[in-house]
């Protein structure tokens, strides 16, 4: 029987954890070897784990895969959180593309300079808005099902509510036009695995709080 994934990065969100999210989803557990110097990330490097030299890298089924979207397909793909064909499975990589466009600003906002923290946040909160949960909201709206794609869970709901919840982390009242979408994360949040994930003391990591930064400087920069 294979082991549990292992998956190697910094002791924080990143890149790294909508993989958690993907993971604790599909019921599936596994355990992290974090980085915590840069001679941690310079091992791996040279042992010839990381093929582009970065992480996030995660160990599973006696590979070592890294790019976060190859991450993602594969375990989605493993555990039947990717559509039923390739209709669907395009339909969820596109809306998974989307999710990531404001995920990564929304992750990255903690490691901004703190003179330009303002207008990023102003820019968050008008993209969320604007453009991205309009639009999903819309999609749940034009089905009337229970998920986005096939009605039934993939890996774009399960992006689609971290995103939703560490939006509202930066802007409370985020899903305060969008019942859809608060319904969508009700849901997801009571499946059983799910809920599990959000309890305190799971592999679910925090927002990134400033020794948390100042902890991924240590190792990347």
């Amino acid at each position: 029987m294979a082991g549990k994934p292992v998956l190697h990065y910094f002791d924080g969100r990143g890149r790294m954890e909508p993989v958690r999210w993907l993971l604790a989803a599909a019921g599936v557990e596994f355990e992290e070897k974090f980085l915590k110097t840069r001679d941690d990330l310079a091992r791996l490097r040279n042992d010839g784990s990381l093929m582009f030299q970065q992480v996030p890298m995660v160990e599973i089924d006696g590979m070592k895969l890294v790019q976060t979207k190859a991450i993602l397909n594969y375990i989605a793909s493993k555990y039947n959180l990717y559509g039923k064909d390739m209709k669907e499975r395009a339909i969820i990589d596109m809306y998974a593309e989307g999710v990531a466009d404001l995920e990564l600003m929304v992750l990255y906002f903690p490691h901004m300079p703190p003179g330009e923290k303002d207008a990023a946040l102003a820019t968050i909160k008008d993209k969320a808005q604007n453009r991205y949960f309009p639009a999903y909201e819309k999609v749940l709206k034009s089905h009337g099902q229970d998920y986005l794609v096939g009605n039934r869970l993939s890996r774009a709901d399960v992006y689609l509510v971290e995103l939703l919840y560490h939006v509202e982390e930066l802007d409370p009242s985020a899903l305060a036009n969008f019942p859809l979408l608060k319904a969508l994360r009700t849901r997801v949040s009571n499946l059983p695995t799910v809920k599990k994930f959000l309890q305190p003391g799971s592999q679910r990591k925090p927002f990134d709080d400033a020794e948390c930064v100042e902890s991924a400087k240590k190792i990347f920069s």
